[in-house]
C-alpha cells in the first residue's frame, strides 16, 4: 500500500509566499510601465513639432490607402523567408560539417569552408544583395535567373548560410568529447557518430541562436527591394513618393514587427526552458 505524498505546511507557505510576490511584482512592473508609456505619450505630443510630425508619419487616411499594396508585398518578403530559411539550414549544416572533418584528404574542402564563412561574413548583406543581383546577370551564363526574387533569396542564403555554418559548428564543438568516444567503442564510423549522437544534441542547443538569426532574416528580406522587387518596403516608397508623406513608412514597419516580435517571444521561451533543463 502507498502512501500519497502530502505537502508540508513550510512547502505551502513558501508556495503562497512565492505566488505573493509574483503577483507584487508583476502589479509593479505593469504600473512602472503604463507610467513611462504615459510620459512619453505625454513629452511627444506636447513638442512644438507634433502636429507635423503627426500629419507626416500617422496619417490614417494613407495608413488604409497604402495598406492593402504593402500587405501584398509583405507577403512576397514572408515567402523569400520560407524558401530562403532551409536552404540556408541546409547550407550551414554542410559548411559546419565540412569544416569538422579531420583527415588530410578533406584539407581543400575545409579550407574552402573556412574560406566561404570567412568571406561571406565579412561582405554586408546589402553588398552582397547588390553584387548577386546585378552581377550573376551580367554574366548572361545559361539557367542564370533575372528575376529579382531569385536573386535575392541566393544572396541572403549565401549571407546567412555563413553565420549559420558557426551557429552549428559551435553547437557541435559544445558536445564532449566523451560522447564521440563512447560512440566509436561501440563501433560506430564518424558519420554514424555525426548523425545519431553528436548532431541531434547540438541542434537542441543552437535552436535559441538560430531563431535569432532567423528574426533577423525575415528584416533583411527588405534589402530585395535595392535590386528591384516590389515587396513591402518597395510599396511603402512608392506610396510615400506619390504622396509625400511617410505613413507608409509605419505600416511597413508594423507588419514587420507583428512577425518578429511573437518570434522573438518564442526564441526567449526556448532559451529559458533549456537553462531549467541545465538546472541553471
Amino acid at each position: 500500500m502507498t502512501t500519497a505524498w502530502v505537502k508540508s505546511e513550510r512547502q505551502l507557505d513558501r508556495e503562497r509566499l512565492r505566488k505573493t510576490r509574483g503577483r507584487r511584482s508583476a502589479s509593479i512592473a505593469t504600473a512602472s510601465t503604463i507610467v513611462v508609456l504615459v510620459l512619453i505619450v505625454t513629452i511627444a505630443t506636447n513638442a512644438p513639432g507634433w502636429p507635423r510630425v503627426q500629419e507626416t508619419f500617422f496619417n490614417p487616411q494613407e495608413f488604409m490607402k497604402s495598406l492593402p499594396d504593402i500587405w501584398d508585398g509583405f507577403l512576397l518578403n514572408v515567402k523569400i523567408f520560407l524558401i530562403a530559411e532551409p536552404l540556408i539550414l541546409i547550407l550551414g549544416l554542410l559548411v559546419a560539417l565540412a569544416r569538422g572533418l579531420k583527415a588530410p584528404v578533406f584539407f581543400p574542402l575545409r579550407a574552402l569552408a573556412v574560406a566561404y564563412v570567412d568571406i561571406f561574413r565579412g561582405v554586408p548583406t546589402i553588398l552582397l544583395v547588390y553584387l548577386i543581383g546585378f552581377g550573376l546577370p551580367a554574366l548572361r551564363l545559361q539557367g542564370i535567373p533575372s528575376d529579382p526574387v531569385p536573386l535575392g533569396i541566393i544572396a541572403l542564403t549565401l549571407s546567412y548560410g555563413a553565420y549559420v555554418a558557426e551557429v552549428f559548428r559551435s553547437g557541435i564543438d559544445s558536445i564532449h568529447p566523451s560522447q564521440v568516444a563512447a560512440a566509436r567503442s561501440l563501433g560506430l564510423g564518424h558519420g554514424k557518430t555525426m548523425r545519431f549522437v553528436v548532431l541531434p544534441q547540438a541542434v537542441r542547443r543552437v535552436v535559441p541562436p538560430l531563431l535569432n538569426d532567423f528574426i533577423s532574416l525575415q528584416k533583411d528580406t527588405a534589402l530585395v527591394a535595392t535590386i528591384g522587387a516590389v515587396e513591402a518596403l518597395r510599396q511603402a516608397q512608392i506610396h510615400a513618393a506619390k504622396s509625400f508623406n511617410y505613413t507608409p513608412y509605419l505600416v511597413a514597419a508594423l507588419l514587420f514587427i507583428m512577425l518578429t516580435v511573437p518570434m522573438a517571444r518564442f526564441t526567449d521561451y526556448l532559451s529559458a526552458r533549456t537553462q531549467r533543463r541545465r538546472g541553471q
